[in-house]
Order: C-alpha cells, then sequence, then structure tokens
C-alpha cells in the first residue's frame, strides 16, 4: 500500500508514542526537527500532527508544541522485546555479553554500505527466575556517535534509545524468520542442551531517510515467542 508522506510521518511517531519511546507527557520535537528528520516540508509535519491529534495521541496547544497523552496500549514488537513483553506484564532483564567493534564485509556488502564496521551487541534476555529467553545479536553502525560504545555502554541499557539519541529512528524493516537449532555456544550461552531448537529471525532496519540503523539476529525460545500475522484483503 503506498502511503502519503504525511501518513508515514505519523505512523513512525505514532509507533514511538505507543512503544513508550516517547514517554506519556514528553514535548515532542518542533516542526522544523522533524522535518529535518523525516527529510519532508513543514506542510507535510503539520498534516501528521494533525493526524495524531485526531486519534487522540497527541494535544496540540498553540504556541506550546504537541504534548504526549497516551499512557499505554499493546506494543510494537518492532521497537523492543522488553517494551512489547513488558505490556503483557512479563518483566525481564538483560545480560550483556559482549560490546566490541567488528567488521563484517559481507553484510556491508549485502547493504550497499560504504564502510564493514559495526558495533556489535550481544544480550541475553532472562525471565526473573534466571530461565533464558532469548539470545540477541545487534550490528549497528560504527559512526561518530556509536563507535565507543564498547567504552560506555548504552543509554539506559537499550539500544533503541541508544540508536534514538544517535539521530537514528528505525522507521521500516525487512524481517526474516525460521527454525534452526542452537550451536554449541549459543547453547552455553541460553544454558541449554546443545541442538535444542529455537526460532531465528533477522530483521535489518532503516531510518525514514533510508539509512542504516541496525541489523539484529535473534534466537527465541518458541515456548515464550510466537508468530502471528494477519491479512487484510
Amino acid at each position: 500500500m503506498i502511503r502519503l508522506k504525511h501518513e508515514r510521518v505519523a505512523r513512525v511517531l505514532a509507533r514511538e508514542i505507543r512503544s513508550g519511546v516517547v514517554q506519556a507527557g514528553t514535548q515532542l520535537p518542533g516542526e522544523v526537527e522533524l522535518a529535518r528528520r523525516f527529510a519532508v516540508s513543514r506542510n507535510t509535519v503539520r498534516a501528521a500532527l494533525a493526524v495524531l491529534a485526531e486519534d487522540e495521541l497527541i494535544a496540540t496547544r498553540t504556541g506550546k508544541g504537541s504534548y504526549v497523552l497516551f499512557d499505554g496500549r499493546p506494543l510494537d514488537g518492532r521497537l523492543g522485546w522488553t517494551h512489547a513483553l513488558s505490556e503483557q506484564g512479563v518483566e525481564t532483564r538483560m545480560r550483556t555479553v559482549r560490546i566490541e567493534l567488528a567488521k563484517d564485509p559481507a553484510l556491508a556488502e549485502r547493504l550497499g554500505l560504504g564502510s564493514s564496521s559495526f558495533v556489535v551487541i550481544e544480550r541475553v534476555r532472562q525471565l526473573t527466575d534466571g530461565t533464558a529467553i532469548s539470545l540477541e545479536r545487534s550490528q549497528v553502525p560504527a559512526n561518530d556517535k556509536l563507535h565507543d560504545l564498547p567504552e560506555r555502554g548504552l543509554d539506559n541499557g537499550s539500544i533503541s534509545v541508544t540508536l534514538n539519541r544517535a539521530g537514528l529512528y528505525l522507521d521500516h524493516c525487512e524481517q526474516r524468520l525460521r527454525g534452526r537449532v542452537l550451536t554449541p555456544v549459543e547453547a552455553g550461552h541460553l544454558d541449554r542442551p546443545a541442538d535444542t531448537w529455537f526460532l531465528h529471525t533477522t530483521r535489518t532496519s532503516w531510518t525514514a531517510t533510508d539509512e542504516f540503523a541496525e541489523h539484529a539476529d535473534e534466537l527465541l525460545d518458541p515456548t515464550h515467542y510466537e508468530l502471528n500475522l494477519t491479512y487484510n484483503s
């Protein structure tokens, strides 16, 4: 389906509001900043804000900007499993396996990137009882705002927040899902027997201006995760 520019902007902002990336009561950036972020005109931004106001996600006050009113609905899992699970009442914690700079020429070539340097972030997600339910490996650009992640760590412990503060806002992605058995190393991280079957999903995300933001490779325990597809005719 072809979307108008203001619909695309409204969709991205609505997803950030619903996910909690933009907190309730937070003032949205001004029209000029939003226009620069999405590479659109201020008129397009105004039309997008009108859509959000109509959906009661924001209230626009003359001279004071736009404020988030939304206070909690089901989360969009594309913005992160932490938000999605939390909305379902499932509390999890992350254990960092590694954060380091690495080169991946094959991925860089496949994505048409000029640099093959990435920051690799590998983490294990656990339930409060210590059960590991996923092994999540992300590769983000090793640009001037992210190359020091191995030393300083993630902002607020969140990849989404870290990317946003670096000016990378996820807009669209390509995702694939299949099943496979764990390798011995993966099984060790997850405290599972070797050759255990897990869901394996890969997701590559770009910003609204088609700038590469993240390549995520995730192994998900099928006891806790499932794929649910809904089609509209």
